[in-house]
């Protein structure tokens, strides 16, 4: 193998120390090896960072383990070329597995040119990222609160969610507070109502009307608070997420003209990829990267069937959401498509094939700086008109009928 780079370090980092292997020399000739071992605190980084410096190093290479890379990454950030490689496919030889054996396996490889270059977004977008993540922590365990306060009120035997479609709305709010304090009877209760809700005021008396004793009441009370609490983290999350969107408004304002993104899905497509395509060769490749595109499987000369591989799960996710969104927009290509290959390949993997054509589309969208068009539901007719007029026969015939059919004038 030809070496492409003259200095070049390999990192293998841990969560207390980081064995650093730096090859110089020619590339035409046996490189010079130093290695060194760095703990993680900032001191010690710097020190790595000024070193480094100090021997003209162009290009570093690390795991991408755990968290542990971050802040290494964030300190060398601009001082060098910085490869974060998939640990899965920079894996050494079995039987040489020690931490200078690693580093040095690392740094031979990056010398060679031969650790694929993970996606690793700017600073900004990093921190949108750290914002929007645990968003959807919290949104998650306000979910899990409000299922341990309804089997709570199942277990004091209150059949409030028999009759109220959301309890955690105004009215359902208002009955939980008042059977925390115990201030009032069920039928008092039932008044509290509001809305179309008030048309079951006396099923609601009933259902308000269970064995709630004292040691219920102060979980309800610390259950409510929980998601009083969570819900200021949120509105105050909220706030902080629109100030670091500032720049980004105008992608942010044309992904929601895609069917099924709304202000959330835009907000957490944009956290996980970024702004600027450039840096992904095509609209495949960020499908790749996302594990929502076919995966290949050829052997001697035939295509299997691939599954999709794993890839950026905080990403998957959100497109799931928007395409089970997309699929319910009547008249619309995505909603087309969707039923079609329902038929044939199911209802999950019809479901991600959409997920996959919203990220296209979410690419060209940002590559070229336009808006979404959706393309009708009549597309797949008109770009196949042969086949449909021949299935159209087809089921005719099988109903009984003798079919002919003529081309219409211009």
């Amino acid at each position: 193998m030809e070496a492409i780079t003259e200095c070049c370090c390999g990192l293998d980092v841990h969560q207390a120390t980081v064995v650093a292997c730096l090859l110089t020399g020619r590339a035409d000739e046996k490189p010079r090896k130093q290695v060194r071992t760095f703990r993680t605190v900032t001191q010690d980084l710097l020190a790595l960072r000024d070193w480094l410096q100090q021997a003209g190093c162009t290009h570093v290479a690390m795991e991408s383990t755990g968290v542990y890379w971050k802040p290494v990454y964030a300190i060398l950030e601009g001082t060098v070329e910085l490869i974060v490689g998939n640990a899965r496919h920079i894996r050494n030889v079995p039987g040489r597995k020690t931490d200078v054996k690693d580093s040095e396996w690392i740094a031979d490889l990056v010398r060679h040119g031969l650790i694929a270059k993970s996606f690793v977004p700017p600073k900004p977008i990093r921190v949108l990222r750290d914002l929007v993540r645990y968003r959807r922590k919290l949104v998650e365990s306000c979910s899990t609160e409000r299922n341990r306060l309804l089997k709570l009120l199942e277990t004091c035997n209150i059949k409030l969610a028999s009759f109220a479609s959301n309890v955690f709305g105004v009215s359902g709010m208002a009955m939980l507070r008042a059977l925390a304090t115990a201030a009032a009877t069920p039928t008092e209760m039932a008044q509290l109502a509001r809305g179309r809700l008030r048309e079951k005021i006396p099923a609601l008396a009933l259902a308000l009307d269970g064995q709630l004793d004292e040691p219920h009441r102060f979980l309800l009370q610390m259950q409510l608070d929980r998601l009083d609490q969570v819900g200021e983290h949120l509105a105050a999350l909220d706030r902080r997420i629109d100030e670091q969107l500032a720049p980004l408004r105008e992608a942010h304002e044309r992904l929601k003209t895609a069917p099924g993104i709304d202000r959330i899905v835009a907000v957490r497509i944009i956290a996980e990829i970024g702004v600027d395509m450039s840096v992904f060769a095509s609209e495949a490749t960020l499908s790749s990267w996302a594990g929502v595109c076919p995966g290949n499987h050829e052997s001697a000369g035939k295509r299997h069937k691939g599954t999709t591989r794993l890839g950026n799960v905080h990403l998957t996710t959100a497109l799931v959401e928007a395409a089970q969104a997309a699929i319910r927009k009547k008249n619309s290509y995505l909603r087309e498509k969707f039923h079609r290959l329902r038929v044939r390949r199911g209802y999950k993997r019809a479901l991600i094939a959409i997920a996959h054509k919203l990220l296209v589309a979410v690419y060209h969208m940002l590559r070229t700086g336009t808006d979404f068009k959706d393309l009708g539901a009549d597309h797949l007719d008109r770009t196949d008109a042969r086949r449909t007029t021949r299935k159209l026969v087809q089921r005719l015939e099988n109903l009984g009928y003798d079919v002919q059919i003529t081309r219409k004038a211009a």
